[in-house]
């Protein structure tokens, strides 16, 4: 191989990774403690708003602690893109179980795993702590703070919320109202999403 071909193919692999790479710029997700709700906006504009679930162990980044952190960070890795609802996950990897909503005695993770990178201080450990937003089979605790410190959602919500946004999405969890966070979002005013 000549040393032009050589270069040439090491420029179409850079060409070809960074393509894969690049990260969601389009889409941002806000999580609100408080009204245990995240507002999904695209280009700004809000699209849909999701009853979720954070932390029953409160809020921080503390290793042991089961708090939900605070501020901002990006989706890390998307993992279960073509999982069945209720798919159950260990270890990131799919077990081959499937879980009905609401199975007696079942929390384990299901159905989408959108893995969040802390982009700050205080919640520089999420990565390494595998804070996750993720469907759960509890769907009637849904809006409720249930959680061991990830984000929680009903499954066709997270199917949803994991086919529009992409790897390095922007997602701020943050302890306020979403009327706070969300430019233009009425007091109350929460959007379905489009099924």
């Amino acid at each position: 191989m000549t040393r032009a071909v050589a270069v040439a193919l090491c420029a179409l692999v850079v060409l070809s990774l960074g393509a894969c790479t690049t990260p969601d710029l389009h889409h941002r997700v806000i999580v609100s403690i408080p009204e245990q709700q995240l507002a999904l906006l695209q280009d700004g504009h809000l699209v849909a708003t999701y009853p979720v679930s954070t932390s029953k162990f409160g809020l921080g980044d503390i290793p042991g602690s089961k708090g939900t952190p605070l501020g901002e960070f990006e989706i890390a890795n998307k993992i279960g893109g073509d999982a069945p609802s209720g798919a159950v996950f260990k270890d990131r990897r799919r077990t081959g179980e499937i879980v009905p909503p609401d199975a007696p005695g079942r929390d384990p993770i299901v159905t989408r795993i959108l893995w969040l990178r802390g982009l700050e201080r205080q919640n520089a450990l999420a990565y390494s702590r595998y804070i996750y937003i993720h469907g759960t089979p509890e769907e009637r605790n849904i809006g409720l703070p249930v959680s061991y410190g990830c984000v929680r959602m009903r499954s066709r919500d997270v199917i949803q919320l994991f086919a529009t946004v992409g790897s390095g999405a922007r997602v701020t969890i943050a302890d306020m109202p979403l009327e706070t966070l969300v430019p233009g979002l009425a007091p109350g005013q929460l959007f379905q999403p489009t099924r």
